[in-house]
């Protein structure tokens, strides 16, 4: 009896947890209409949980859309040592997606440009995209769906603040700098903690990263841990945090080029934002609302 209600708490829990992710997804697509009808939208497969995620999330929602549009799935092949070139083919067979293994050999530029000990992921990165850019317009794809999720955008707003000074995140869509294609984010709304369960739940064949992942000291890592400690200490903060991104009041900040701070002038009338900038009570009475599902 005890495993039988084990099992029913299992199965209620996971599905709560895909209407969830469910919701999300489609939220953020319809929030930044993401796809659209017709759409043929290349799903980049990394073989980490967030691409599985997404590419899983995606199929099930492609089969209820009320618009019709195509999937195809891309995983680069770097050729990392020990990398399984075999996983994700024998995946992709059995879920019958279409997809395409690209191989290129950017490990050998990565390990030869960048120095012994120093940070790999900035190059990797762009000749990552670049490939990736590249197919997207062979297979003519109209959209490029990439996995970051919310923590992830969290974590570029702060690594930007804190050592690039600026106030910059991951947008959920984006036009690439050569104006050819348009990248989504469609987890853009799915906390990091979720999808880790949900990996679990489905059993996705995981490939890690021998290059980027495994090293030690990364500061993406250090702020990844900076907000899982404010997630641990301070329930709600992140999704405080998150929102704010899109409750942007350039009257309160400083960049000239958002607002006119030269041209302004006494209206004679209330503002909307005023002066109350600093007024503790706005901030420590704000009720923050959890939207997470895993403890």
């Amino acid at each position: 009896m005890t495993t039988y209600k084990q099992a029913h708490k299992a199965e209620f829990e996971a599905n709560k947890l895909s209407k969830f992710l469910h919701r999300m997804v489609g939220k953020a697509i319809g929030d930044y209409n993401m796809i659209e009808n017709g759409d043929r939208v290349m799903v980049c497969l990394s073989g980490g949980k967030d691409s599985h995620s997404l590419l899983d999330i995606l199929l099930q929602m492609r089969a209820k859309a009320p618009i019709d549009f195509e999937l195809i799935a891309v995983n680069l092949d770097q050729k990392q040592p020990g990398f399984p070139a075999d996983v994700l083919p024998a995946y992709l067979d059995k879920l019958g997606v279409p997809y395409r293994i690209v191989e290129e050999d950017t490990y050998s530029i990565v390990k030869r440009v960048v120095p012994e000990g120093k940070t790999t992921c900035g190059l990797c990165s762009r000749l990552r995209r670049g490939v990736l850019y590249r197919v997207a317009s062979e297979l003519g794809a109209t959209k490029i769906a990439l996995g970051h999720h919310r923590d992830d955008i969290l974590a570029t707003l702060f690594l930007n603040l804190f050592f690039g000074g600026k106030l910059k995140a991951m947008p959920p869509k984006l036009v690439t700098d050569d104006g050819k294609h348009i990248v989504i984010r469609p987890l853009a709304y799915c906390p990091e903690k979720d999808l880790v369960e949900w990996a679990r739940i489905r059993e996705f064949p995981i490939i890690p990263c021998n290059l980027c992942g495994s090293q030690p000291n990364l500061q993406r890592q250090q702020i990844a841990q900076m907000l899982r400690d404010w997630d641990k200490r301070f329930p709600g903060r992140i999704e405080t945090m998150f929102r704010g991104l899109a409750n942007v009041v350039p009257s309160h900040l400083m960049d000239a080029r958002l607002y006119d701070f030269a041209g302004l002038k006494p209206t004679g009338r209330p503002e909307p934002d005023g002066d109350t900038a600093f007024d503790e009570e706005i901030v420590e009475g704000a009720t923050p609302q959890v939207i997470s599902f895993s403890s």
